[in-house]
């Protein structure tokens, strides 16, 4: 057997493994808590709306614990009404169902039959709140339950305070750009590592974290605060990877804004 066949059946297996068990285990929830100190999650923004081509993770049809699930092929329209949770620090920095690293405080959520990703707002029916997320996992697998919230967008929603909801979700739907809405939309994205009065130490920073991610790096100030931002990044895709490398450097209340 040759070292391409075997890394093939390597890498199928952890697909495997990201899409079909995790799930099973993921949805024991019973030892699941919020951070044991959370941040505030108040200049988390929601999730903008963008064409992305749909991730070759987590697209397939599967089977779970008895029960066959069909990814939708044509959201146009698509709308639903059930009960909403939430996951959080148990699955921080996992594995999500598309590949992508599970991050509590990004507004993100989990649908069992939704192409990943895909945009939602969501409606929290018990108090009109609403929030735009982005979905990248699968899940939840109780009976009733439509979606799985991050703890930002569970916090922002109130789902927190109650465990669960009552909600109704709107999938938001992009089509692909030209190249002409292309040029006009860019660009959009900037990761927010810190912030500071210091304006020297953040203009060092901003030249250590740009010169060790190889990305562009500027100081924005504003009413004497300065702030480390990286970017702009024209892809949201660019942007999260950006932002997970910056938490693994220990800045874990950086977040993505858009422009």
């Amino acid at each position: 057997m040759t070292n391409k066949t075997l890394l093939a059946l390597a890498c199928t297996s952890i697909l495997l493994v990201g899409c079909s068990s995790a799930p099973s285990k993921r949805y024991s929830l019973d030892d699941d808590v919020a951070p044991e100190k959370p941040i505030s999650v108040d200049h988390i923004e929601d999730a903008v709306p963008q064409y992305e081509p749909y991730s070759l993770g987590g697209n397939k049809d599967y089977t779970l614990r008895g029960n066959h699930y069909t990814i939708i092929k044509d959201i146009t329209g698509f709308t639903e009404q059930g009960i909403s949770s939430w996951y959080g620090k148990k699955f921080h920095g996992h594995l999500t169902s598309n590949g992508e690293i599970y991050d509590m405080y990004s507004m993100t959520a989990a649908h069992k039959t939704l192409p990943l990703p895909s945009y939602v707002e969501v409606t929290n029916q018990d108090n009109g709140k609403k929030a735009i997320v982005r979905v990248n996992d699968r899940g939840p697998f109780h009976p009733g339950r439509i979606i799985d919230l991050s703890y930002a967008a569970a916090t922002k929603l109130d789902v927190i305070k109650t465990g669960t909801a009552n909600v109704s979700i709107r999938v938001i739907k992009v089509d692909k750009p030209t190249e002409a809405h292309k040029q006009q939309a860019l660009p959009k994205f900037v990761v927010q590592v810190a912030s500071s009065q210091h304006s020297q130490r953040v203009q060092t920073l901003a030249q250590e974290l740009g010169q060790k991610l190889a990305v562009e790096s500027y100081v924005g100030s504003e009413n004497d605060v300065h702030r480390v931002l990286l970017g702009p990044f024209n892809d949201y895709m660019q942007t999260q990877k950006t932002l997970e490398q910056v938490k693994t450097l220990g800045y874990s209340s950086a977040f993505i804004k858009s422009l």
